[in-house]
């Protein structure tokens, strides 16, 4: 996505012209415009300098987003609160020249005030120097005339020209009024002209202004506040490194730092960009990046981040990622991505937004002709005209969204969950299925052993010692739980010799000149009697999910040493929690049934599916997406296919670049608990942006009637000067709104509510036995009992438009989503989508692609 900085947007109509200008470029896939942060994101193949003209066309300017240091300048320079100072002070010179005027205008008409005798016997003197006050406060404020004028010479009113019309109907309307006194002061003296002064309305033209001007500093300062967050991460880069040059350490600014060179980092100092720990050992503080508080200690061959904080120890470093490819500068650009992308729900308000201005320029028009005909003056027909358009507020409808996803994607970043979409920060709180992925997600990914039993005779540090020494020479996982444990406890290990492994069985090696043996049960069976009671309590250890290893020497039988891939602590706790939360919770996991049902029912999923390769995991999540909307939580290559069919991929922080890559959401933690956190923090999300849009559009539909004197009969009648304050609090209401976002705690689970969902049975999958029956890979073609039908089509789309692995998801997913499509296999390099199916017609084909804004050039 390339970004753009637009300037001269003041209201959703102007962000949704922008949006509209660009879109209808030829070439352009899509467009999204942020009025929060000023941006625009573009997909497409199309030159910067067509963007930037179509913008400028519409009647406001843009400029490219620079790269490394120039784009954090851009982030930066973007997000700099320029508004707020230059409005306070218009703000305050406009209250200086207002005060004076309604001292004239209110103090002295309505309640007597004294004047100079020169203006308090002279109702043109008054009506004059009303006149050059309000002219004052128009030229103070007269950014409010260009940009809404501007709009309606480019067909295109925004919440300016609202103003601007007001304000300038009542100005206009007020000069025709002195003048009409003049006349009458000629014609019959200065009684005659004193009732005209009653028809003036320069101190609510004034008085508009300045109020509108007071809401948008409150409504600036309020948007300042959404962009803390991000601020915040901009904040934690550090600005220099200290690198070592022909042995000497130097201190360069960051940007000088390149892959490969040696930094160090002391006590209390940042780490300036990510490496790997070549030398020393240190605790860092990452709370900066996942939000945990407990130091997390380091040693050689560990990776560091930048931002951490070093702690106690000197460590020297290799730098492995530096720039914009920085673990921080990724979450940056994650959280900017996501304020510059829009939500779904937004639409709704950025349709009414394209319309919302020109409708009420028109209800005003009707309302003024409506008083006149009724038989009101001209003077109180405007009033009501100018009441409508001031009351009337687009800004509001188009910050409640925008404003909620800016802070809710920044409280999810602070704590370790990345949404990469705005859309991903929606949905995620609309799913019913949760997929785990076994290895890594709920367990811990790193076996270790469990359990040490040693046969009569033979200690526990003896059998270690034995194992140990057979395993030394191992590279198998499992050899490594057993050295790990072996280090623990400090025993001795020998050298061995003639060592062997026997693929499938176990391994074998000699010492003292007797045979060590080593492997499963099978296989020490063939050189040693077992006792009963050994391979019960082997047969019981399998149940739980744990692998015995049993060790021997050619006279006898050593000892047994349980190893397990064990659940992480806090994943029961998670599973539990979604499981509350109306959430299924279901485990995938290529493992043999008997140890996936263990780590089920230690985990209390709701369903285990065991034996899946990475094609089963894909074929699974289908599967479960008949039930509701699925989201897969995984974090190895493996994962990948499924994480991008999924309606929310979850990648675990973690893992493999490619699982973080094709994921929607990313957790910087490996905490399981972060999976019911980012589904809380959607929901509250969700339900801030229902709020901020009720708000918006229940304000709107009951101030205009009002405005307009419907409820005159009732004797309710609304002063221009009042909407004006009214317009001013609903965009301050709604960003204010947002804001209490910043209080929630994501990881409370107190106030849970179980979302019900349509029931339906959850769907039967039949399982792959490939791998139970001793295969190294899978033959069968798993698939599903209702997906064996024969006869189906293949036909290649070619696709113009993709430019990356979400496009090619988007496309995948909308062909998938088909009655009848059993499969696509898009390629954005190709531009093509290779799709599987039966009766289904081009046509239905070549419209589900097209929805996605991308353009279908041939089905063959």
């Amino acid at each position: 996505m390339k970004q753009y900085t637009v300037t001269g947007m003041s209201c959703a109509a102007c962000s949704a012209r922008v949006e509209k200008a660009v879109s209808n470029l030829p070439g352009v896939t899509s467009c999204s415009v942020s009025l929060l942060t000023n941006s625009m994101g573009v997909e497409g193949n199309i030159s910067d300098k067509d963007v930037i003209a179509a913008v400028q066309n519409a009647g406001y300017g843009a400029s490219v987003k620079g790269t490394d240091k120039a784009a954090k300048a851009d982030t930066e320079d973007a997000l700099k609160d320029r508004e707020t100072p230059a409005i306070k002070k218009r703000l305050f010179t406009s209250l200086g020249f207002l005060i004076v005027l309604m001292y004239i205008s209110m103090g002295h008409t309505m309640w007597g005030w004294p004047l100079p005798a020169f203006l308090a016997e002279n109702p043109i003197a008054i009506g004059l120097s009303e006149l050059i006050l309000t002219v004052v406060v128009m030229v103070i404020n007269q950014k409010f005339f260009i940009s809404g004028f501007k709009g309606v010479i480019h067909k295109a009113p925004n919440m300016d020209t609202l103003v601007a019309l007001g304000t300038s109907a009542g100005f206009v309307y007020s000069t025709y009024a002195l003048f009409a006194m003049s006349a009458a002061q000629i014609s019959g003296g200065t009684e005659a002209a004193s009732h005209w002064i009653h028809e003036f309305y320069f101190e609510s033209s004034a008085m508009i202004l300045t109020l509108i001007t007071v809401g948008k500093l409150l409504e600036a300062h309020s948007k300042g506040k959404t962009t803390d967050a991000l601020k915040g991460l901009m904040k934690m880069a550090p600005k220099t490194a200290n690198i070592i040059v022909n042995g000497e350490e130097q201190t360069v600014p960051i940007e000088q730092v390149q892959r490969g060179d040696i930094f160090v980092v002391r006590p209390g100092e940042n780490v300036p960009v990510d490496g790997i720990i070549i030398e020393g050992n240190s605790a860092f503080d990452e709370s900066a990046l996942t939000g945990e508080s407990i130091p997390v200690d380091k040693t050689v061959g560990d990776s560091v981040s930048a931002a951490t904080v070093n702690q106690v120890g000197f460590i020297r470093c290799e730098a492995t990622r530096v720039g914009e490819d920085t673990t921080l500068s990724q979450i940056i650009k994650m959280v900017s991505d996501a304020a510059a992308t829009k939500a779904p729900i937004a639409k709704i308000a950025d349709k009414v937004s394209g319309i919302f201005v020109p409708t009420v320029i028109s209800i005003a028009v009707i309302t003024i002709i409506s008083w006149l005909i009724a038989g009101q003056s001209i003077g109180y027909a405007l009033a009501r005209g100018i009441s409508v358009l001031v009351i009337s507020c687009p800004c509001a409808l188009g910050l409640a969204t925008p404003v909620a996803i800016m802070v809710g994607s920044g409280v999810g970043a602070k704590q370790g969950v990345l949404f990469k979409t705005a859309a991903a920060l929606e949905e995620t709180g609309r799913i019913s299925v949760v997929a785990l992925d076994k290895t890594g997600t709920i367990t811990a990914g790193t076996p270790v052993v469990t359990d040490i039993i040693p046969a009569e005779g033979t200690s526990e540090n003896e059998l270690l010692t034995f194992a140990a020494s057979l395993e030394s020479r191992s590279e198998h996982p499992l050899a490594g739980a057993v050295m790990r444990k072996a280090h623990e406890h400090n025993v001795e290990i020998h050298e061995v010799d003639d060592f062997k492994a026997l693929p499938g069985n176990g391994l074998s090696a000699v010492y003292g000149g007797e045979t060590l043996y080593g492997g499963n049960m099978s296989f020490i069976k063939t050189e040693v009697q077992l006792p009963d009671a050994v391979e019960k309590r082997a047969e019981a250890l399998a149940a739980e999910g744990k692998t015995p290893l049993f060790f021997a020497s050619a006279k006898r039988y050593v000892g047994l040493i349980a190893v397990a891939d064990t659940i992480k602590p806090d994943s029961p706790q998670a599973v539990e929690e979604l499981k509350n939360m109306g959430i299924k919770v279901v485990m995938l996991t290529g493992d043999n049934r008997r140890t996936a049902e263990a780590i089920g029912r230690q985990a209390g999923v709701d369903e285990v599916i065991a034996g899946v390769l990475p094609d089963g995991k894909e074929n699974a999540v289908i599967e479960l997406s008949k039930y509701g909307k699925v989201a897969m939580v995984g974090d190895g290559i493996n994962d990948a296919p499924a994480l991008t069919r999924a309606d929310i991929g979850i990648a675990i922080g973690a893992g493999a670049d490619i699982a973080v890559d094709a994921a929607d959401v990313v957790l910087m933690n490996s905490s399981l608990k972060d999976v019911p956190a980012a589904i809380r923090l959607s929901r509250k999300t969700l339900k801030n942006i229902h709020e901020n849009l009720f708000w918006a559009f229940f304000y709107n539909t009951i101030g205009i009637p009002v405005a307009a004197g419907a409820l005159v009969g009732l004797g309710i009648t609304l002063n221009p000067m009042l909407g004006a304050a009214a317009m001013s609090l609903s965009s301050f209401c709604v960003v204010t709104n947002a804001l209490r976002l910043n209080l929630f705690n994501m990881h409370d689970n107190s106030k849970d509510k179980t979302l019900k969902h349509k029931e339906k049975a959850m769907p039967q999958i039949t399982e792959c036995e490939c791998l139970e029956n001793g295969k190294n890979e899978c033959t069968c073609n798993l698939e599903t009992e209702e997906n064996k039908e024969e006869n189906l089509m293949v036909k290649t789309i070619k696709i113009e438009g993709m430019m990356c692995g979400h496009c090619e998801a988007r496309v995948k997913k909308a062909l998938e989503a088909i009655a009848g499509v059993k499969s696509a296999e898009v390629s954005h390099s190709a531009g093509t989508a290779v799709v599987t199916f039966e009766n289904v017609t081009d046509e239905v084909l070549k419209n589900a692609v097209e929805a996605q804004d991308y353009k279908v050039l041939e089905i063959e």
